[in-house]
């Protein structure tokens, strides 16, 4: 029997996955395989893909075999095998060990360097600063340094701190009450309390402390780019975040995005993608400073993001893009997306109740709002209860933990 094509692996069960599953779905109607430890909600339930659970799979020494146990199974039915990870740690075990797999994987990934750059914030903004990238103001301490920080700080309260990489092991299995993946603190007394719990729990890594940047979660905006096997970015999507996620697990990712064009932007992006030898997927996160008019660049994460539908909303699949690239050899011009959707993983009724801008909440209403989970063409009864049950809960988180971020950053 000839061979099909490509079959595309993807590993992780959020909605981040689900999202990448019904790309390719809709693209080429293959049927992708989805790997992960644990199947989550968005993935429960599907009839778009093939779903396996490997125990300990997310193990640094599980990982690399069971992988290549995959990939060898599937060798004889198809051309090519497309690995996407929809984490960062999944991303980091694929650049790690990606020369135990035998070339079975026929997409790269960026160097363990530069990897290891995006996911250490001080690296990474030592990479801004050598490329004249933009960034917030930043204090790097050390774990002995975490009270005498505020004694050097470049800038007053309220402040931003994070975890030098808030999804490494290290961190995510040191627990201390009020653990969050990014803290808001209006005073120094409320960071050192949350310093005395940090320091019982054995947590041993480098704390970022940046300046808030003045703005509500419409400041924030989101590029999602790809770059092919050569460097050479082929896509770019601007998206602005018209709300976030507030409880602990979340804080920090988008609920909603309203996809953008900004000629300027992608262009200086391009660049920088370009000058450090990316390839693949970028899921780049940024604030815009009003008070400068600049963009300042907080991460890129090296994998799609978890609001990356929101590309497709806007009418770029950004798979098909990946697909054609390096199963076919098919490369266009590069896309600069200038079109307006909107796109959310959140229920309307949210948007409604907790979008405190006055021009994006008269916007959201003339707009259409496409949903990952929402698929008309994998729905069933078990499906819409999980999902049902999922944005009950989300009333319920966002009455628990949102807070107004401009009224803070105005007091």
């Amino acid at each position: 029997m000839a061979k099909k094509d490509f079959l595309p692996i993807i590993l992780g069960s959020d909605e981040n996955a689900y999202g990448t599953a019904r790309l390719f779905c809709e693209a080429y109607g293959v049927r992708p395989l989805v790997l992960c430890t644990i199947p989550l909600s968005p993935t429960k339930n599907s009839k778009l893909f093939d779903l396996r659970v490997i125990e300990n799979f997310e193990r640094e020494d599980v990982f690399p075999d069971a992988l290549l146990q995959t990939l060898r199974k599937n060798a004889d039915a198809y051309a090519k095998q497309l690995v996407i990870p929809c984490s960062d740690y999944y991303a980091g075990l694929l650049c790690r060990h990606y020369g135990h797999f035998e070339g079975l994987i026929a997409n790269r990934f960026n160097s363990a360097e530069l990897l290891d750059a995006f996911d250490t914030k001080d690296k990474f903004y030592a990479l801004c600063e050598a490329h004249g990238m933009d960034y917030p103001k930043t204090a790097v301490a050390a774990p002995d340094e975490r009270e005498s920080v505020l004694e050097r700080l470049p800038f007053a309260f309220p402040i931003v701190v994070k975890p030098e990489n808030s999804n490494a092991t290290d961190y995510l299995r040191c627990h201390f009450e009020g653990q969050k993946k990014v803290f808001f603190f209006d005073t120094r007394e409320e960071y050192l309390a949350m310093i005395a719990n940090m320091n019982k729990s054995g947590y041993a890594g480098k704390l970022i402390l940046q300046e808030f940047v003045p703005g509500g979660d419409g400041a924030m905006r989101v590029l999602n780019a790809y770059s092919d096997a050569g460097g050479m970015v082929r896509a770019m999507c601007l998206g602005q975040p018209v709300l976030e996620y507030y409880d602990p697990k979340s804080v920090g990712n988008y609920a909603a995005v309203i996809s953008r064009g900004d000629r300027a932007l992608y262009e200086k992006m391009r660049s920088f993608l370009e000058e450090i030898g990316y390839v693949g997927f970028a899921n780049i996160d940024m604030k815009f400073d009003r008070r400068t008019g600049r963009y300042l660049l907080f991460e890129i994460n090296p994998r799609p993001g978890r609001s990356s539908y929101f590309v497709r909303s806007a009418g770029v699949n950004m798979m098909r893009l990946f697909a054609d690239d390096v199963v076919y050899g098919k490369r266009g011009d590069c896309i600069y997306n200038e079109n307006v959707a909107l796109w959310s993983n959140v229920p309307r009724g949210i948007l409604n109740r907790y979008v405190t801008d006055p021009a994006l909440k008269a916007e959201l209403k003339g707009l259409k709002m496409d949903r990952t989970l929402r698929n008309p063409n994998d729905f069933n009864l078990k499906r819409l209860y999980r999902i049902a049950r999922v944005d009950h809960a989300q009333y319920k988180l966002f009455r628990q933990y949102y807070f107004d971020k401009e009224a803070e950053s105005n007091r």
